[in-house]
């Protein structure tokens, strides 16, 4: 006997109308059967991960933008300069 166990839960969703190219949306109908999804699924699969992913981008900048400034203390009270910064020895 095979079961099947279906995880169903509730959400608001919204219906949306797009309009494509026909080589667009056999493409499209192609990579969504390679992920075993509908259409709509993998297309709101793809945008939730993008919507993440720009979600997780702003709380980084806003946590970036949110630090102090320090100040530098360069070794010998001087900045080294650009040739110090980019000497590397094991590259002559």
């Amino acid at each position: 006997m095979d079961t099947n166990f279906v995880f169903h839960y509730s959400c608001a969703m919204k219906n949306v109308t797009i309009t494509l190219p026909e080589d667009v949306a056999r493409w499209l109908r192609v990579k969504a059967a390679e992920n075993d999804r509908s259409i709509s699924r993998w297309i709101a699969e793809l945008l939730e991960k993008m919507r993440r992913q720009e979600d997780q981008y702003d709380v980084a900048m806003q946590r970036y933008l949110a630090l102090k400034p320090r100040r530098i203390d360069w070794p010998g009270g001087r900045r080294p300069t650009r040739e110090e910064l980019h000497d590397r020895p094991g590259l002559r």
